[in-house]
């Protein structure tokens, strides 16, 4: 068990990741793109480390669309997989063996993790949060305010011939 959570203290302080620690459990701010940050735990337990990071809320609409998408993506995945909580929350969570981590397993995790995370991001939002985009983007428009932060979802906006 210690030798994991020097592992993974090591680790995260040579990347020089944003993290707190409180005894076996690491909280770690890791950056994206599309989201801009995630928060991941990463928790020593006496025989394996669980992962956990959320992702998006509980979609607004089309659940069996966003769910389904993600149990797709879930075979293609290493490490951690989507899940959902009681309350419909978007979560990658997964459980390794203590005698697995080592540094390069650690950076494995973290960064798919952080892929992961990331490159789902928008079309989590696409799928299960269209219509707010779609009202957002026309408050903005009325206001003649930016829409930059929305661009990525342009084509929700437009109209459709």
């Amino acid at each position: 068990m210690n030798g994991a959570i020097n592992e993974i203290e090591k680790f995260l302080t040579d990347s020089q990741l944003v993290f707190t620690r409180t005894k076996n459990v690491f909280i770690v701010t890791i950056a994206g793109v599309q989201k801009l940050s995630t928060t991941c735990s990463l928790s020593v337990g006496t025989s394996a480390l669980t992962i956990n990071a959320f992702v998006a809320r509980n979609p607004d609409e089309n659940h069996e669309g966003v769910y389904r998408w993600l149990l797709e993506r879930n075979l293609k995945m290493y490490g951690v997989a989507f899940a959902v909580d009681k309350h419909g929350d978007i979560y990658l969570s997964g459980r390794v063996p203590l005698d697995s981590i080592d540094e390069t397993e650690i950076d494995r995790l973290v960064g798919c993790v952080a892929e992961y995370s990331d490159t789902a991001f928008n079309t989590i939002l696409e799928l299960g949060f269209a219509t707010a985009i779609k009202k957002e983007w026309q408050w903005r428009v009325s206001r003649g305010e930016s829409t930059a932060n929305l661009d990525a979802f342009a084509h929700l906006a437009k109209p459709r011939p």
